[in-house]
């Protein structure tokens, strides 16, 4: 049966359904959120298109200079996220989405595309290798393994941004920067601020609310970034249970 694939619209952004977050009613908030923030996106090029089916299968990307990503590399068009999960898997998806993404970006006569990945799999970063097939090649790096990749179409290269390059703030407790680009992001933030509420541990939250903003975060970002004690931890979201073996782990340490 052939698969067609939805891109969003202003005419159609209301009536689709998000795919990272489906059914789970405490992130509808989260929906609402994302959709606001996709609307606001869409005349600076933001694109999100998936599967015409009740899956979690998606791309997402945006021109490098309104991406809110600390990228650098006008004329680049930079990767969010591309997830394909369950039973679409291996079903040749993430090819298809991914060949449509460089596909336009020939078309629109762009300089090549990006996308962070880590030298290992890091959470909430699509798998080097799969780029890597594509002619994806490492243009730039960060502290903890992370990396940016890329498909140049030409001799100009994307890099990270001098502020991502610090992995470090001043504040101390837990202090997190994220953005509306994930439907999870407002539970997660509850749930944080609960468990550092119960460990008198002081909470920050830094809503970045531009791409000028994200571009000056310190350390690798995408939606959401967590710092404990001044130094950068993880990117990967967080519920009641990760995050207090979190602090266990970094108390012990």
């Amino acid at each position: 049966m052939e698969q067609r694939y939805i891109t969003l619209r202003d005419d159609n952004l209301q009536a689709e359904h998000l795919c990272c977050a489906i059914a789970d009613k405490k992130h509808q908030a989260g929906v609402a959120g994302k959709k606001a923030w996709i609307k606001n996106r869409l005349p600076e090029g933001h694109v999100m298109r998936k599967l015409d089916a009740k899956a979690k299968v998606f791309i997402e990307y945006a021109p490098v200079d309104s991406a809110w990503a600390p990228v650098e590399g006008e004329g680049f068009v930079y990767i969010y996220c591309l997830w394909v999960s369950g039973q679409y898997k291996g079903q040749g998806h993430a090819r298809r989405l991914l060949e449509g993404c460089i596909q336009e970006a020939r078309e629109k006569e762009q300089k090549g595309l990006c996308v962070i990945t880590g030298k290992k799999k890091k959470p909430f970063h699509t798998d080097a290798s799969f780029f890597a097939k594509f002619g994806f090649e490492v243009a730039d790096t960060l502290p903890e393994g992370y990396q940016l990749m890329a498909l140049p179409f030409g001799e100009e290269r994307p890099r990270f941004t001098q502020a991502a390059r610090s992995f470090e703030t001043g504040e101390q407790g837990l202090v997190i920067y994220h953005s509306p680009q994930c439907p999870y992001i407002a539970d997660c933030l509850r749930q944080a601020e609960a468990v550092c509420q119960a460990r008198g541990i002081a909470f920050t939250a830094h809503p970045v609310t531009s791409a000028q903003e994200a571009k000056a975060v310190p350390c690798v970002f995408n939606n959401w970034a967590v710092f404990y004690g001044g130094r950068f931890v993880t990117t990967h979201l967080l519920n009641e249970g990760y995050l207090a073996k979190m602090l266990d782990n970094l108390k012990g340490a």
